[in-house]
């Protein structure tokens, strides 16, 4: 797990992207409306359409991501879990690879990886720019993001990874459940 030093007055403090998410500027914005194409899963859904249930939203890039991979599991459980609760799981493909980007790769690669809720391509990175990279540098591009009944953002994972058994799983997990449970 990517951790990240902060200084503040004379002392350094190592603390989690869990706890980066809670003072990140974008927790208690609306997040913007996205522009998406090539639903897999799913009819094309706009944000403003999930409105009154909670979003998992997390970009990914696959074969070629590691920490993709890794963190598939804990979306297909997040989706399994809580989908009848009143979650929605939504995966962004962003294209990282050299060649042309092909609809069938994407969902082939969603496949594999066992994705039953709904996956989207974020052509030429539009929305991930636009909730994430414009004007920040940042260290990854497979963030999630996770927003509220009335689509404000609530809690984010900064990207890399988070499985079953680490702090970061267990803090979206407990935001989640936090998340369902205000109406």
């Amino acid at each position: 797990m990517k951790h990240i030093h902060l200084v503040w007055l004379g002392l350094v403090t190592l603390i989690c992207p869990a706890v980066v998410s809670a003072v990140d500027p974008l927790i208690g914005r609306p997040a913007p409306e996205w522009q998406l194409t090539n639903w897999l899963n799913s009819s094309p859904l706009a944000l403003k359409d999930l409105r009154g249930q909670v979003v998992l939203v997390r970009w990914w890039t696959a074969p070629q991501c590691e920490f993709c991979r890794v963190t598939a599991p804990a979306l297909n459980e997040f989706h399994a879990d809580f989908a009848a609760k009143g979650l929605r799981v939504i995966g962004i493909y962003h294209h990282k690879l050299p060649t042309p980007l092909e609809p069938a790769h994407v969902a082939g690669q969603a496949a594999e990886l066992g994705f039953k809720f709904p996956v989207a391509v974020d052509p030429g990175w539009r929305t991930l720019r636009r909730w994430w990279l414009d004007g920040h540098e940042r260290d990854f591009t497979s963030v999630s993001f996770l927003l509220d009944r009335r689509g404000v953002i609530r809690h984010l994972h900064p990207g890399g990874q988070y499985v079953k058994g680490d702090a970061d799983h267990a803090a979206l997990k407990a935001k989640i459940v936090e998340l369902l449970a205000e109406k």
